[in-house]
């Protein structure tokens, strides 16, 4: 079995989580892959230009000639990448979700101003916090019209799926994997007190995942 980890909008292979359960792993003796969907094709950083279309790409790659089976463990937009690479390639065999980024646009448009929404529109750019990077990055306006064309009604293959979710989530409202799981009856939902990040709940989460993935 193969494990690959997918990190957030804003942020990357590095952040706390991904060395955090890269270290988990590495106690089992299991090498934790981490993917970087901030870099372009050729390997340069390019924040600007991400969009799912190029998440689900990388990780197309990533697996596709895997003679072993897959395991993904995404977090917030790398969580929603998983579920849409589970749906297109067949190696995946299990998902682990960290709030996933289910209906991202509904809660996130709206929380910025009307007038940044219209000026991202007609410049083509905003500036993101980008948490790798420790300072605002540009993000292309490509990135919405582009998740726009994704329909995640169409999420039915059907296997093994635990997903953790912070029930005083402010970025992705917990709703969206309630809705997402009560629909799908291969899904598991384990709601924590806990934000966004999960900071305070890794420990939990890692126990959790131990089950799940039949590790020692």
């Amino acid at each position: 079995m193969r494990y690959l980890y997918l990190h957030g909008l804003g942020s990357s292979p590095n952040s706390a989580k991904a060395k955090y359960f890269k270290a988990r792993f590495r106690s089992q003796g299991i090498e934790l892959e981490r993917l970087d969907f901030n870099l372009d094709s050729n390997g340069a950083f390019d924040f600007a230009g991400l969009s799912l279309t190029r998440n689900l790409e990388r990780v197309t790659a990533a697996v596709a000639q895997s003679p072993a089976p897959v395991t993904l463990i995404g977090s917030s937009l790398g969580g929603l990448t998983a579920a849409w690479a589970a749906e297109q390639c067949r190696q995946v065999e299990r998902l682990v979700l960290l709030a996933p980024a289910f209906d991202f646009l509904t809660a996130w448009l709206p929380s910025l101003s009307e007038a940044t929404v219209q000026q991202w529109q007609a410049s083509g750019e905003l500036e993101y916090f980008h948490y790798g990077k420790g300072k605002p990055q540009i993000l292309r306006h490509s990135f919405v019209t582009d998740l726009k064309t994704y329909d995640e009604g169409a999420l039915k293959r059907s296997q093994p799926t635990l997903i953790f979710h912070g029930i005083s989530d402010e970025t992705v409202p917990i709703s969206a994997s309630r809705q997402y799981s009560a629909t799908r009856d291969w899904v598991e939902l384990i709601e924590l007190d806990s934000d966004h990040g999960l900071g305070n709940s890794v420990s939990r989460i890692w126990r959790e995942i131990q089950g799940f993935c039949e590790l020692q």
